[in-house]
């Protein structure tokens, strides 16, 4: 399994580096261009956000549709090309375009489907906490490098490095990602938007994914802001930014394996999302109010132990709840919603900079998370468990196949590569003798 998880991790490792390396960095730079206004900095700080919801589930179709390799090429080519923008910018209108097609390269869903595709569903929460981890690595090599490097080197020259950790992803598509097996989804082959916002289970987690992503970003522009600008008395240096985010990121990496076990292996995700949220409420609170340096650390470590311990279930549910033709679609979905949300969080949490004090800000962003609590507490429930059996394509009556339908199986394909039909029932309620009895020849 680690085998399969490894490439692509890397791929998104290098892609989320590129992007993260300018983030301590970015609005100053950007305030120094011209034609800069606080509201255009703000776009150019969640722009990228933007095009990504725009592409989301266009590149999820497209990966169902062509194949997950095609799709992810065009998409890091695109990510190149924004990055050399990017770095050429010397007005703010450029910039915004170069970051605009950076977000244009929405491949993250189409990473998650091909994991998805790779990985058996029983061990697929470890490949997603694998997948999740490296991300969270990136961001925090990156809070340590960007200020760094762009101090060394210029913050423009960060994008020509992120440009350049776009070409090594695409060598590393094509020389080390293995090539998904072939599906055959018999029924309901087209896979339908309106499918996914029909099924509860999905647009609950479509819910659970906008708002983590929504607080996330409230937060990486909330909390650079509360530690330098001297309004908030504070009055760290940017420069040091990455002694707060290092070790919250840590402890958020630490949280994320055991929060998957317990929520993939006991099947308790609704425990692990409650416990988060309310780890998501302190935070802000905290952050609102304290006086003390100290005790912020500890509600920006608090945010991102929440963050990381929903982070590789979310996208786990997804996939575990989407029949095998609409993953793409689903966190095509999914990743459209929450990049939205990761945008107008930027921007909502920018005008409360202007219009509210600090007490105000952490106070309403908790509000809005004891909200969250109460809806997941009422409408979220832990997802059936499925288990699957593997037959032999050569053993399996075709007609019968077909016709093959129970309350408690809530799938089947035929995976052609390997030739082999998979079928996805409740094991507590359904025998796998039952099922061959009625396909086998």
């Amino acid at each position: 399994m680690f085998k399969k998880v490894l490439p692509l991790s890397t791929i998104l490792f290098l892609r989320f580096l590129g992007l993260f390396l300018v983030l301590p960095v970015l609005s100053v730079y950007a305030l120094s261009l011209n034609g800069a206004t606080p509201f255009l900095v703000g776009v150019i700080v969640g722009g990228y956000a933007l095009t990504q919801a725009a592409f989301q589930i266009p590149f999820g179709s497209m990966s169902d549709k062509i194949g997950r390799k095609p799709t992810l090429f065009i998409g890091l080519v695109i990510f190149m090309i924004g990055s050399l923008i990017a770095g050429y910018a010397d007005n703010i209108y450029t910039l915004m375009l170069g970051r605009f097609l950076q977000g244009a390269g929405a491949i993250g869903s189409v990473v998650v489907a091909m994991i998805a595709d790779l990985v058996e569903e029983k061990t697929r929460a470890h490949a997603m906490a694998i997948m999740g981890g490296f991300i969270a690595m990136s961001f925090a090599v990156a809070m340590v490098a960007g200020p760094v490097l762009g101090g060394l080197y210029g913050v423009g020259n960060l994008f020509y490095i992120t440009a350049g950790l776009s070409l090594l992803a695409i060598i590393l598509l094509f020389t080390k990602v293995p090539t998904p097996p072939k599906i055959v989804h018999i029924y309901n082959k087209k896979a339908k938007v309106s499918d996914i916002l029909k099924d509860r289970n999905l647009l609950n987690m479509v819910i659970v994914d906008s708002m983590q992503k929504g607080l996330m970003t409230m937060a990486f522009v909330l909390i650079p802001v509360f530690l330098t600008h001297t309004d908030y008395h504070f009055d760290w240096q940017k420069k040091d930014l990455w002694e707060v985010y290092v070790p919250a990121m840590i402890m958020g990496i630490l949280a994320m394996g055991p929060a998957a076990i317990f929520g993939e292996k006991y099947n308790k995700p609704k425990t692990v999302f409650l416990i988060s949220i309310v780890l998501f409420i302190v935070s802000f609170a905290i952050m609102g109010l304290t006086h003390s340096s100290l005790v912020f650390v500890f509600g920006v470590v608090f945010f991102f132990i929440a963050f990381n311990m929903m982070e590789p279930l979310v996208q786990s549910m997804i996939s575990k709840f989407a029949k095998v033709h609409q993953k793409g679609t689903a966190l095509g979905v999914a990743n459209t919603s929450a990049y939205l949300s990761t945008f107008f969080g930027a921007m909502i949490a920018g005008i409360m900079l202007g219009e509210a004090d600090r007490s105000t800000i952490g106070l309403t962003v908790a509000a809005i998370a004891i909200l969250w609590f109460i809806w997941m507490l009422i409408k979220f429930e832990n997802p059936v468990k499925h288990s699957f059996l593997f037959i032999p394509l050569n053993e399996v009556d075709m007609d019968k196949l077909k016709n093959l339908e129970h309350e408690h199986i809530a799938e089947w394909y035929i995976n052609d590569t390997e030739k082999v039909v998979v079928v996805k029932y409740n094991a507590e309620s359904l025998h796998e003798d039952e099922i061959k009895s009625q396909i086998l020849k």
